[in-house]
């Protein structure tokens, strides 16, 4: 359940281009799955791919899209802390930290 009402608003309203709009679709998507009991126990990084697939943003979001999907779930929805715990362990953060990674980064 999104328990920021006013954020999302703003985020839905800032993001009408094609790119943020694709951003926008999935995390709704993917919102709605956590808020279904199918979803109880999940992969982060998965329950995105699947949000994705479902909405046919057509071609796939990039890395970057899937960081910004993953940042807005964590600050809007009831299970945000769930989703970031899942989300930065799946890119190798064990511990609680305070953001969420974003898998666009490379390190060289």
């Amino acid at each position: 359940m999104i328990i920021q009402e006013d954020k999302w608003k703003i985020l839905v309203d800032s993001n009408k281009d094609f790119y943020g709009k694709c951003v926008i679709d999935v995390a709704r998507e993917a919102m709605k799955l956590l808020d279904d009991e199918n979803y109880n126990d999940f992969e982060a990084d998965d329950l995105i791919s699947v949000a994705d697939r479902n909405v046919d943003t057509g071609g796939g979001i990039t890395g970057f899209q899937a960081g910004c999907v993953a940042q807005i779930i964590v600050e809007c929805h009831s299970r945000g802390e769930e989703f970031k715990k899942s989300w930065n362990q799946h890119y190798g953060i064990k511990e609680d930290v305070k953001g969420v990674v974003n898998p666009a980064i490379f390190t060289i």
